[in-house]
């Protein structure tokens, strides 16, 4: 449901700008060409510069252009909390909330807590974008998510962590693999390998750098990758190692088809996961609901996996 409080030039240089064409937004949006387009030319006459680049192959935002469309996306976020305040103070329990998270946590513990939402909040509606934990941050600080899920977050002065757990590292293997019996590992052990190692828009690449350097030094570096699915399926083929949490590969675990061997190095540092909010917004109420929910199934996927 709409509140229609965002201008409606803004809307269309929305539609604009994701359907590539005038033509194209007026077929998405049910608006005529020329209401579209003299609405916009409109905007840029009183603003004295050009939203588009209007070219024969369609039209191309200008950066002047980028700056109105994040206004037009800040005050939708407005508008939509503003509902669903007002539809709480009224008792009902309907709103959408924006998070911010990542694929391995989409393709882990995510599902079953977006399930729970569903199952007891069922008109919520949730818009999930999938991120690095960098791009997950500045989008909750820039507005453009209200909630961010991660790992390796870290509190500041724009960020606020509503509830943080340790992820302790381990070697996952397959069954099959030589170290696969170990009670623990050291990282030096774990070199002596092939490696499929994530690449470094994840923090736990940089954490892994700035403690074990000499652990990517060497003349045949290992396979480097921003995909944990495809992490994990080098490591069940029986060719790698990798350096994760249980987490992460908690679902293969429980099914046996990769090892968990702790790390006995007395230096190594826990990852974390978090979920965290901008301390610069007030968010709507639905949001800590769903925030409530969120920690709940999450920190009982963490405990399962870890064991705690």
């Amino acid at each position: 449901m709409s509140l229609h409080l965002v201008p409606r030039v803004l809307l269309y240089l929305e539609a604009v700008a994701e359907n590539g064409s005038i033509q194209a937004a007026s077929r998405a949006t049910g608006i005529s060409a020329s209401a579209i387009d003299r609405q916009i030319k409109l905007l840029e006459d009183r603003l004295d510069v050009q939203l588009f680049d209007r070219q024969s192959t369609g039209m191309e935002v200008t950066a002047a252009g980028e700056m109105f469309i994040v206004l037009s996306r800040r005050w939708r976020a407005d508008e939509n909390a503003i509902l669903s305040d007002v539809k709480q103070m009224a008792g009902v329990d309907l709103g959408l909330v924006r998070l911010a998270t990542m694929d391995s946590l989409a393709n882990g513990p995510l599902p079953r807590a977006l399930d729970a939402i569903a199952r007891d909040y069922p008109r919520v509606q949730m818009e999930v974008e999938i991120m690095t934990p960098d791009d997950a941050v500045a989008a909750v600080n820039d507005g453009m998510a209200d909630l961010a899920l991660g790992f390796n977050l870290r509190p500041g002065r724009d960020l606020h962590m509503l509830w943080s757990a340790d992820l302790p590292l381990v070697c996952v293997c397959a069954p099959d693999h030589p170290v696969a019996q170990k009670d623990s590992i050291q990282i030096k052990e774990v070199r002596a390998y092939p490696l499929v190692v994530q690449s470094r828009a994840l923090a736990i690449r940089r954490m892994l750098e700035a403690r074990h350097t000499w652990l990517f030094a060497d003349a045949r570096p290992p396979v480097v990758t921003n995909s944990l699915q495809l992490l994990k399926q080098m490591v069940g083929a029986g060719t790698h190692l990798a350096l994760t949490s249980q987490l992460d590969a908690s679902a293969e675990l429980k099914a046996g088809t990769l090892v968990a061997i702790p790390i006995s190095d007395a230096q190594v540092r826990s990852q974390s996961i978090g979920l965290a909010v901008s301390v610069k917004r007030s968010l709507p109420r639905i949001c800590t609901t769903v925030s409530k929910v969120l920690i709940q199934e999450i920190s009982a996927c963490v405990a399962e996996a870890t064991g705690g």
